[in-house]
């Protein structure tokens, strides 16, 4: 499998920039999944279902099927949140996971970059970050990718990961 990420502040735009490239990568054939780490609280299931009740009587992990998906939710009861390789193991096999989040994980990752928002770039302080999409034009060593064309960045990204290591 190959892994490259995605970083950027909170509202800079990486879930709507995933959201247009996975479909040009899909239709290139290839097999795409996504991790997306985030720091709130969230929560899949609903109060009152069935799920959502075991999962409030303790139980650890609840899987979830029906004839179109399934989704496994694991209670991490207090364990420590496990790190990006782990999560990749649990991965079926792909040809491509994209990561959302994770900005200090030593992966392969373009940050997404919006001057006007006010915060200060990412890319001076990681050195994971390959690039930067924007929608300005930044002063920056890195390649600089047009933030509004999700064709030259998914060629961007597809061309990065097939260089050698």
């Amino acid at each position: 499998m190959k892994v490259f990420g995605f970083a950027g502040y909170s509202g800079s735009g990486k879930t709507t920039l995933i959201e247009k490239l996975i479909p040009r990568f899909t239709a290139r054939g290839l097999t795409v999944s996504l991790i997306k780490h985030t720091h709130h609280d969230f929560d899949v299931d609903q109060p009152g279902k069935d799920s959502w009740r075991h999962r409030q009587a303790g139980a650890h992990e609840v899987l979830l099927t029906c004839d179109r998906r399934w989704v496994l939710m694991h209670e991490l009861r207090g364990a420590p949140e496990p790190a990006l390789d782990e999560q990749l193991a649990i991965l079926s096999p792909c040809d491509l996971v994209l990561v959302e989040g994770f900005k200090q994980t030593p992966i392969s990752k373009l940050e997404v970059h919006r001057p006007a928002h006010g915060r200060p770039p990412l890319w001076p302080e990681n050195n994971s970050i390959v690039a930067v999409a924007t929608d300005a034009r930044i002063d920056c060593p890195l390649p600089v990718l047009d933030l509004n064309d999700p064709d030259a960045i998914a060629r961007f990204i597809l061309d990065f990961l097939e260089r050698p290591c």
